[in-house]
């Protein structure tokens, strides 16, 4: 059996494929950076005894 190929995809279903294929691990990374950040501010923030 072939697998049925529908043709080549225009130009916004390459982007809509590429966005939901990569955009989770976009989103995950500026998360992580922003946490880090944050947490990062809130050690120098800590008075030390």
């Amino acid at each position: 059996m072939l697998p049925l190929h529908m043709g080549a995809l225009h130009p916004f279903e390459q982007v809509l494929t590429l966005v939901l294929a990569f955009g989770p691990f976009v989103v995950l990374g500026a998360v992580i950076v922003h946490r880090r950040r944050q947490g990062d501010r809130e050690v120098e923030e800590t008075p030390a005894d």
